[in-house]
Parts: C-alpha cells; structure tokens; sequence
C-alpha cells in the first residue's frame, strides 16, 4: 500500500509521490519564538517528527527544514513589554523552544532559517513580484511593499475562498494599500522602533512581513518545487494563503502537497497565552516524563483537535507504563530492522495519512499477545521486536538515547518482580476462594500507587 496523505489544498486523501525519487522535502512552519513554548506549540514538530520518522521508514531520504520567525509586530512590542531588547527575547525564547523540542524527542531539522538571516533573499523575491506586476511600493512614503491580490486571479485557491467575502489584511496601515485586502511583503521603519529591527532596502529601511519570510526560505533550501509544506490549521489563512500566491506568483510551483495539522485546545478554545490557559512544557513535565507527554501527543491523528485535561494525559502515561513494564518482563529485546519487524496492520494505518490511533491500536494489541505468550510460560521475543519497532517510529522506544537512559531500571526490575509475586499469592488466594486474602492484597497494592487490572489474560499492574 503506498503513503497517502491527506492534503488540505484539495481536501483529498492522495498517493504521495515525491517529486524526486526516494527523496522527500518538506517545510514545516516553525513558531514565531516572542515567549516560551507551551503544549500546543510543541505538538506540529512531534506531529511532522513522526512523518519525518514515517518517511526515512519508507526508505526516503528526506531533507527537512522547519524556520524560526524571529522579527515580527509581537516581537517587537513583547520585548517592549519585559523591557528587552528584541533580539535578547528571541535569543531566551529559541534556547526554551529547542529544549522544549528536545525534551520531546523532536530530532532537529536538516536546517533551521531565521528569518533575520535571510533578509537578501526575501529583498529578490519582492523585487521579482515588483517586476512580474504583482506587487508594488506605497505611494505614501511610508516605504511599505505590498502585495496585489488583484493581480493573482488564483488568490483564495487554498483555501477556497473568494477575494470579495475575505476581509481587509490588518498588517500594516491600510493608507497605501490599492485594495484593503493587500498584505505586506515588505514594511518601512517607524521612528517608534529600534533601528535594529530594520534592514536597507530599495524602499528605505524597514523589515520583511511575516508571510515573505516563509516563500524567501523554503525557496532558498528546497528550490522552486518541493514536496510537503506542514504547519498548524490555524496558519492556512492568511499565512499559508498568502505563501502560496505570491510564490507562484513569481513563477514557482512552490508545494505540491498541503499538510496541517490541529490544535490542543482547553476547554474548547484554542491553547494559547492570550487565554491564559497555556502549560508550558517543563511545567508539565513535572507531572509525567518527556516520553509520556509525546506519547500522549502522537496517540491522537494530527488532524484532529485534542481537548488537553491532565486526566487524559495520566491515562496515556498509565498505558505507556504497561507497555514498558511488558518490555522490561520480555528482556532487553533489540529493536531489530524496523521495516522487517513492523507489523503489516501497523504499516497499513501509518501509510493511511498518519493514522496513529489505529497504528497505537496495533502496539497494544501486540503488547497483550506478548503478555499472554509470557503468562503460559513462553516467549514474547517477537512481539517485543515489533513493539520496540513501533515506538521507534513514533519516537516513544524507551531505550532511545534522546530520553536519557533509565537509570532507575535495576529498581524497576526489583519492583517488577515484587508486584509479581503479589499477583501470584493474589491468583493462589482467588483460586482457593480467599476473596478477603485477594482483595486484601489489592489494597495494598494500590495503597502503594499500583492498579491491578484484570483482563482475560490475566492481571497487568501499573503505576
């Protein structure tokens, strides 16, 4: 079965064929580093890490870039706020977005553009949309530059709308605009900000609008044409909208496939500072470990929003847990050759648009396979194979270096085999009608922090 992905230009599930064999390029829209990383920021680089991981499976190379925005109106009035300078915040924040990434097991993009780093590149394709008739200088003397939606008869093909029901583009002084809709590829200082937060150009000093910075850097590293460009759903309109038409506009092809993906959100709004309902990431993981919370974020498909509560978030570090704790009873199995030891019912719902539910459907499946070959008695070296497998592609193998090691394993295997042998004496009691032994040893044992459930296979535990 080949990869299919859902692409939301067209809202149609399409085989992904790469527009060079055996190599895959993708940009992923990075964060505009203004403050530090909270949950719902975090989850596009763990969901396009795990298309990442997906992709080099199904034997592509793949070169991926992921920007860091790193001058915008925020940054500026951020910086205002905490009395910083501007490039001292995005210099704190990217060091908090990078451990974020890291504590997630996010591998680090093939590279990672700043936008202040690329200011040339944007400067040539402006001047290219100037040239083609696609966009023009204010006639205010503001030294703005914007671009001509009217001029793009394709404008709103992303996202399927018309230019007449959009509403007017609030990114800059709309005095030197033709049309209200116009947006800025290009703004002119103001007396009110740093002269470090502006560049020479044929306009006067000023600095790029947010939407040139993305085409200028995917075109720099991926070249006219690539194959996947990923981001939250939140930036299809205008960011996304943008990208594309004036991309194409200056004669690129630009993406051939869209891909975006939902957000987490708390109590039915959008995770987000403004709402003052954002956990940060250390914060979080005060609570569960760095492998838990990734695991929590790729249990659920990318396109789907995901309501966050910490009740939610404790059941997938308990289920996480149970799936260790049958690693750990099987031995220290290797991971073995991933395509070989992946499950086919695991591979189908990867290959279907990411369909992580279904791929972690099958994990656990063959964890309680493995449970019941150790409960009679047997092996379950090759469940535990195929379960190291599959973790590795969704980035959870506990024995990943990225997660430190665990250095608490010899414990763990002391604790294992106490709880173990609880169970037994529990079985022996139930066996023999002793329902006040049985539940007695229960007690204890959650009185300790462990949960018995009883399954048809027999009892698992966790903590």
């Amino acid at each position: 079965m080949p990869l299919r992905l859902h692409d939301t230009a067209t809202r149609e599930v399409r085989d992904f064929v790469p527009l060079r064999p055996g190599h895959a390029g993708i940009y992923l829209c990075g964060l505009t580093v203004q403050s530090a990383p909270h949950v719902g920021h975090v989850r596009s680089g763990v969901c396009f890490d795990v298309l990442r991981r997906w992709l080099e499976v199904r034997g592509h190379e793949v070169t991926f870039i992921r920007n860091v925005t790193d001058i915008d109106d925020k940054i500026l009035a951020k910086g205002e706020e905490q009395g910083l300078a501007w490039w001292a915040l995005t210099a704190v924040t990217k060091r908090q977005l990078d451990e974020a990434y890291a504590l997630l097991n996010v591998a680090p993009p093939t590279y990672e553009p700043a936008a202040t780093a690329h200011v040339p590149e944007m400067l040539e394709l402006i001047g290219e949309l100037i040239d083609r008739g696609h966009a023009y200088p204010a006639a205010d003397g503001s030294g703005d530059v914007y671009f001509d939606v009217a001029s793009w008869p394709a404008y709103g093909e992303l996202t399927r709308q018309r230019v007449d029901d959009m509403e007017a583009a609030e990114d800059a002084d709309p005095r030197g605009k033709r049309d209200p809709r116009d947006f800025a590829l290009w703004k002119g200082a103001k007396d009110s900000e740093p002269r470090t937060a502006s560049w020479p150009s044929p306009w006067g000093r000023g600095r790029p609008g947010w939407h040139i910075e993305c085409s200028a850097m995917a075109g720099k590293y991926l070249g006219d044409a690539f194959d996947i460009h990923g981001g939250g759903v939140d930036l299809r309109f205008p960011h996304h909208e943008n990208e594309q038409a004036q991309s194409r506009a200056a004669g690129q092809d630009f993406a051939s496939y869209w891909m975006h993906n939902a957000w987490i959100t708390t109590s039915g709004e959008k995770m987000s500072k403004s709402l003052g309902n954002s956990l940060l990431v250390p914060n979080v993981l005060e609570r569960v470990r760095g492998v838990e919370l990734r695991y929590y974020l790729v249990a659920s498909h990318y396109r789907s929003h995901v309501e966050f509560s910490f009740e939610a978030l404790d059941e997938a570090a308990a289920a996480y847990r149970r799936v260790e704790g049958f690693l750990e009873r099987a031995g220290g199995t290797p991971a073995g050759d991933l395509p070989d030891a992946l499950p086919d019912a695991f591979a189908i719902a990867m290959d279907d648009d990411l369909g992580t539910p279904a791929a972690v459907a099958v994990l656990h499946d063959t964890v309680r396979a493995g449970n019941s070959a150790l409960a009679a008695g047997g092996d379950a070296a090759a469940e535990a194979t195929a379960v190291r497998a599959m973790l590795g592609v969704l980035g959870v193998d506990p024995d990943d270096p990225a997660w430190g090691g665990r250095s608490d394993d010899r414990l763990t295997g002391v604790v294992d085999a106490l709880v173990a042998g609880l169970l037994e004496e529990r079985a022996r009691a139930r066996a023999d009608k002793d329902w006040a032994r049985a539940d007695d040893i229960r007690d204890r044992l959650k009185a300790a922090g462990v949960e018995i459930t009883d399954t048809p296979d027999g009892p698992t535990w966790s903590t």
